[in-house]
């Protein structure tokens, strides 16, 4: 059932990437959730359900501080025309700084 639910999430994501533009944004969205998953699946064999769902937790947490990344980098990119290079070395700081403190907030 798992592994259904997980191909479906998958092709969901890829629909969702191929029907935005710029089409990039379709092997983003294909490839992260079946990542995922296989890690997931792995560590539940490996390691078993407890730390596979602190790992999934810490997922969240990481697509939550990128997702506040990728707003600031657009936002950016698109309304300041800021240089591609530095906004996003810059911004890579700013991603690093939210999840450790999504983290130290939720997680610890």
């Amino acid at each position: 059932m798992r592994v259904i639910v997980g191909g479906v999430v998958v092709s969901v994501f890829a629909l969702l990437g191929d029907l935005l533009k710029p089409k990039s944004f379709a092997g983003l969205f294909g490839a992260a959730p079946s990542i995922a998953l296989a890690t997931l699946a792995l560590t539940v064999m490996k390691e078993g359900k407890e730390y596979a769902s602190l790992e999934a937790r810490s997922m969240v947490v990481g697509a939550a501080a990128f997702f506040f990344y990728a707003c600031v980098v657009g936002r950016l990119l698109i309304r300041r025309r800021v240089p591609v290079l530095f906004t996003t070395s810059a911004s890579v700081a700013l991603w690093f700084g939210c999840a450790f403190g999504l983290w130290f907030l939720a997680l610890r």
